[in-house]
Order: structure tokens, then C-alpha cells, then sequence
């Protein structure tokens, strides 16, 4: 668990020695999800922080009817509940995309963390502040793009965070994406039947594939010209320490 939390907040903030250190004596304790398990429900009142040790888990909201909402998405390293240190009670759930490990870490030990090392604390908030620009992205993407360049900015996105953490984005290659096309239409503001044909019709662009959860880029920089993306909101290079 300390060694990927720590790679992930390096990815963005600068740590120092006293900061691993510091978080490698976090607490936790690890909990395996089903497919579909929801590891935390909205309206519940968490006492720890989830980390993502494998798999993908999606945080979403439940309409009137039952749909599901999906708002975003979360990788090996990623914290898709910090914010919950800080707010009373949920108003969203998080769910397993596909099997998937997470660490419990109590808010009790992240908070002492943040009084005693401050840079551990700055590093998980812009982590919270990548959160907000990427739901900023969401929101555009999904109000102003046509179809095709919703789905490509969206393959765009999830490809480069997946690849980002290690350190290789190259034009050519492969990572998980464990959605069903219901689940994609439900993220993108779209039917089933439109999401069908917008994958259709990238894949006959020669950039990219989609099947059996794995996502397949065949030609980065033409995915990104379609998609209009451009990875600046991510913000993956680790800044100068304050």
C-alpha cells in the first residue's frame, strides 16, 4: 500500500525522505470487491480514506429510478474518497469495476499525518484538486463535445492516467478499462445504441479498440486530435517543493 500511495502523490507533488518514511507507517487494511460491490454508499458516514490497490472502482450517484450516474474513475494509486476527510457524509457511492483490491486507512492517522508533515497533506489535497479539474474536463467533455469526440477525449483520458503511472505513454498500447457499454453510455450522456456506433466508427479511424475491458491505442496522436485532448488538467509533473 505505501509504495503505491507513494508513487502516485510523487507523480505530482515533491516528498521528502521524512514524507515516505512518515507514510509508510500509515495503518490499513486491505478489502477485495466483486464486480459491481459498492465499497462505500452514499449518504454513509466513512471513518477511512479508500486507496486503490488494484483494479478500477467508479464513484457514482443514484438517480430516482434506480439508474446509476457514473462521475468518475479510479486506478491503482488513487484516492477517489479523500475529500470524505473533510465532509460529514457521502453524496455519492463508490463501486468495483471488475475485481479489485483497496486499503482502509483511517481518517484519524491521514489527519495526524497532515499536522506532522505538512507536504504529505499539501500532496493529497492537489491530489483532491486533479479530482476537480478532471470533473471540469467531465463536464465539458460531456456538454460541448460530439459524440465521437466525447468518446475519444474520454479513451484519451483514461489511457494516459493508466499509463502515467508508469511512467511510458507511448503512442501504441494497451490498458485496463472494465466498462460495459451500458456503463459507458451512463458516463457519457449517451444510448446504448449511439455508444455502439461511436466505437465503431473510431475503431474504423484506425485509433483504437475496445473489447473484453481491455482498451487498445493504436495511434495516440491521431485519438487525441479527434478527442481534442490535451493532458494539461492532469497535471503530471511533480512541481518544485514549496
Amino acid at each position: 500500500m505505501h509504495v503505491v500511495l507513494r508513487q502516485k502523490l510523487q507523480a505530482h507533488s515533491a516528498l521528502d525522505a521524512d514524507d515516505a518514511a512518515a507514510l509508510n507507517r500509515l495503518p490499513y487494511h486491505d478489502r477485495h470487491l466483486a464486480n459491481g460491490e459498492d465499497a462505500i454508499c452514499q449518504g454513509e458516514r466513512p471513518d477511512s480514506a479508500i486507496l486503490v490497490l488494484e483494479g478500477m472502482v467508479a464513484r457514482y450517484q443514484t438517480l430516482a429510478d434506480g439508474r446509476r450516474q457514473f462521475i468518475s474513475f479510479h486506478i491503482t494509486g488513487e484516492l477517489p474518497d479523500a475529500q470524505a476527510l473533510f465532509l460529514t457524509e457521502m453524496d455519492h457511492s463508490i463501486c468495483a469495476l471488475g475485481p479489485a483490491v483497496i486499503a482502509m486507512i483511517p481518517h484519524e492517522a491521514l489527519l495526524t499525518l497532515f499536522m506532522r508533515r505538512p507536504g504529505v497533506g499539501l500532496a493529497i489535497w492537489r491530489e483532491t484538486l486533479i479530482d476537480a479539474a478532471i470533473f471540469r474536463s467531465t463536464i465539458v467533455n460531456n456538454s460541448a463535445r460530439a459524440p465521437l469526440a466525447r468518446a475519444a477525449h474520454f479513451f484519451c483520458e483514461q489511457y494516459y492516467r493508466a499509463r502515467s503511472r508508469f511512467s511510458r505513454r507511448g503512442e501504441v498500447g494497451t490498458c485496463s478499462l472494465p466498462l460495459s457499454q451500458a456503463q459507458l453510455g451512463d458516463t457519457l450522456g449517451m444510448s446504448i445504441v449511439t455508444v455502439n456506433r461511436t466505437v465503431q466508427q473510431l475503431r474504423r479511424t484506425g485509433t483504437m479498440d475496445w473489447n473484453d475491458g481491455v482498451l487498445q491505442v493504436k495511434n495516440w496522436a491521431k485519438l487525441a486530435v479527434l478527442g481534442e485532448f490535451d493532458p494539461a488538467y492532469l497535471h503530471a509533473r511533480a512541481p518544485r517543493r514549496l
